[in-house]
């Protein structure tokens, strides 16, 4: 199996909404409101964004492409994991690790010895996922998706 990492490109960022938005919607759509997630998707994953996001000159965005098509991608923002998404029918074939190695070694490069990442306190999945990448609980945050005011446990871990 040949999977491409690279760094974004503005010719990037329809796909990558595109690809977020479903992802997100996948993975919590089944325990959300709809509206909550329709209001947060549009706000916070539109392609003017992630143009924005590509753009940031204190971030960067990875991509994982099989074939050309856009099968994970990750946003590391200073010594933040800012997303980090995997699609669902690539779960569990060693894509989200290898994504996460290289966002380590990028972070390396730049100088960063800590990483961080907000991650909803009832996704099971991807916190057993970043614990096994040596992610440790450290605290909370709030989190706004729409209308529902949520808690995301803080995690971090020293690179």
């Amino acid at each position: 199996m040949s999977i491409e990492y690279r760094a974004a490109v503005l010719e990037d960022a329809a796909r990558i909404a595109e690809f977020v938005h479903r992802t997100f919607v996948d993975a919590f759509a089944a325990q959300n409101r709809a509206e909550d997630i329709e209001d947060y998707v549009t706000k916070t994953y539109g392609e003017l964004q992630q143009r924005a996001e590509i753009e940031d000159p204190t971030g960067c965005v990875l991509l994982a492409l099989h074939d050309e098509h856009l099968i994970a991608y990750a946003f590391l923002r200073r010594d933040e994991i800012a997303r980090f998404y995997v699609a669902n029918e690539w779960h569990g074939r060693g894509i989200a690790q290898a994504l996460m190695r290289r966002v380590e070694e990028l972070a390396k490069s730049r100088g960063i010895d800590k990483l961080w990442l907000g991650v909803w306190e009832r996704n099971a999945r991807a916190i057993v996922f970043y614990e096994k990448c040596a992610f440790a609980i450290t605290g909370t945050q709030p989190f706004l998706l729409g209308g529902d005011l949520q808690t995301d446990y803080v995690m971090s871990k020293t690179i």
